[in-house]
């Protein structure tokens, strides 16, 4: 099941109690029907042909029953820019590094505070494990290994 704009809001606690997902700082505008658009942390040039790293304004936290699917917002796909490696494991904690590659025609700027993705935040059933990987508690860019 996807979770609601309504649900997400629910489980954030943003109109009640503290709740179980956390996304911080969290901006109503960003607040979708099906889904929360993360924004860039930074000013950066996402160079024509070259996959660039870009951290998420976002911390995020997602409880043992939540995992999210990342997706490229259409504006930046209409644009030729690609998302790599759009999945967040039940318990995941920190900043996302999102991969984007330019396949474009030409240099695009994005800005801090520019909503680049889309989570969709997925229930996960009977699960347990919880995400533990060298990611956790990642504050900016991580490279990969």
């Amino acid at each position: 099941m996807i979770l609601s704009g309504t649900e997400i809001r629910r489980r954030l606690g943003v109109d009640s109690i503290k709740g179980d997902l956390v996304i911080q700082p969290f901006g109503d505008s960003s607040l979708q029907p099906a889904s929360y658009d993360l924004r860039a942390g930074e000013n950066i040039i996402l160079a024509q042909g070259r996959c660039t790293l870009v951290p998420t304004l976002e911390w995020v936290e997602l409880p043992g029953d939540l995992a999210a699917t990342l997706r490229c917002r259409s504006s930046f796909g209409r644009r030729g820019v690609l998302l790599g490696a759009g999945y967040v494991d039940p318990g995941f904690r920190g900043q996302l590094t999102l991969c984007l590659t330019n396949c474009g025609g030409e240099d695009i700027s994005v800005r801090k505070l520019d909503r680049i993705v889309q989570m969709i935040l997925h229930e996960v059933r009977g699960g347990g494990a919880l995400y533990e990987g060298r990611y956790q508690d990642s504050n900016g860019v991580v490279e990969a290994r």
